[in-house]
């Protein structure tokens, strides 16, 4: 058969390049569930227990994955090695097989969804809020939802007739999900902050401070630890106030960031702002204005989301900006969005805001000071 069309213009080795791109894309899904299987099966766990380093079938013992499905781990784990999710090691030999056998280890990744045992699941829980099937499950009518310009919905509206917060309001087992996934993801900033320097500048000189969408108070308890200068407050809405445990770490304060926000030196909004439309954040950002001093009294906003694009300009930066992009789409199936700089001084400007400064130590999220 004679090649027609584009076919002529490349070579057969771009062509089978571009075949096995082509399956990388296609496939990705199959990736997002094995790492979603990985961690239902409790193979990082495995891992990290049996001191850093495990072979299939010692990974099948602690698991207690019954022996006839050896074969599958093995496949399991193939794509989850090729993938940089796991590491193979290094080959051991084994007598009763007659080969040397894979022991598998621990990458940078697999690393953060280890948890203590105790106060934490790693990153585990927020994985797993990503690839919930409530969440996925939408793309699949994205094409649809791009063409259709009669409703101002979100596709996981079109998907299943409410949108994602009325769902877990519902069904309990996705609010669950949804709160674990916040709280590991928020245990996971607050670590980086306490770490990197100039993330804990952000909050010298700072009194008071108050975390507007803070759930039960897992950032606000950390800062409060770190800073015992620091009076932190949490406001959140009611339902959620009502769950928060009262320890008398923090204050946690019932009501709408709409309406009213508590007086404080900073405000602290932590993957808040991503989830709104530019003219609910400068809402919002009215609202924080109204409650925070002068810039000169040390009066400002801290603001945790991405700065997409950020990372262009240095080197190694490719996996950050595929992650930024992934995400910025990600949250689209909720009518959400990340923004780029000058989104955000557009935002800051149409508030009221004289001035920002970006601090970008957080990996693919920044820390953004706004001054009134």
């Amino acid at each position: 058969m004679a090649l027609t069309g584009d076919y002529k213009l490349i070579s057969t080795e771009d062509m089978l390049q571009g075949h096995a791109e082509l399956c990388i894309h296609a496939y990705g899904f199959v990736k997002s569930m094995a790492l979603k299987c990985a961690i239902e099966l409790g193979i990082p766990g495995a891992i990290h227990g049996n001191g850093g380093g495990a072979s299939l079938g010692e990974l099948a013992t602690i698991i207690a994955l019954p022996l006839s499905r050896l074969p599958r781990l093995r496949r399991l784990m193939r794509v989850l090695t090729v993938s940089g999710v796991f590491s193979v090691e290094h080959q051991q030999p084994d007598d009763s097989v007659g080969c040397a056998v894979a022991v598998y280890g621990l990458t940078s990744a697999s690393r953060l969804l280890v948890g203590d045992g105790e106060t934490s699941s790693g990153l585990s829980s927020l994985v797993s809020l990503m690839v919930d099937p409530n969440l996925t499950a939408p793309f699949s009518g994205m094409s649809a939802w791009f063409m259709d310009d009669e409703q101002p919905r979100s596709f996981f509206e079109m998907h299943h007739g409410e949108d994602m917060w009325d769902m877990a309001a519902r069904e309990a087992a996705l609010s669950r999900t949804i709160g674990d996934g916040m709280t590991d993801d928020s245990r996971f900033v607050v670590e980086v902050i306490l770490r990197e320097g100039r993330a804990r500048d952000v909050f010298s000189g700072v009194r008071s401070m108050v975390d507007v969408g803070g759930g039960t108070g897992t950032i606000a308890k950390a800062i409060a630890a770190a800073f015992p200068h620091v009076e932190c407050s949490v406001l959140d809405l009611p339902h959620v106030v009502a769950e928060a445990p009262a320890d008398g770490e923090v204050r946690f304060i019932a009501g709408d960031m709409f309406d009213h926000i508590p007086p404080a030196d900073a405000v602290l909004l932590k993957s808040v702002m991503h989830d709104w439309r530019d003219d609910e954040c400068v809402k919002i950002l009215r609202r924080c204005k109204e409650a925070i001093p002068t810039r000169e009294a040390g009066g400002k906003v801290i603001i945790i989301n991405m700065v997409v694009g950020s990372e262009k300009s240095k080197g190694n930066s490719t996996k950050k900006e595929e992650a930024q992009a992934l995400y910025d789409l990600f949250l689209m199936a909720f009518e959400g969005g990340e923004r780029e700089e000058h989104e955000w001084e557009k935002i800051f400007l149409e508030a009221g805001f004289s001035g920002y400064n970006i601090i970008p130590a957080l990996g693919i999220r920044s820390i953004i000071e706004v001054y009134p």
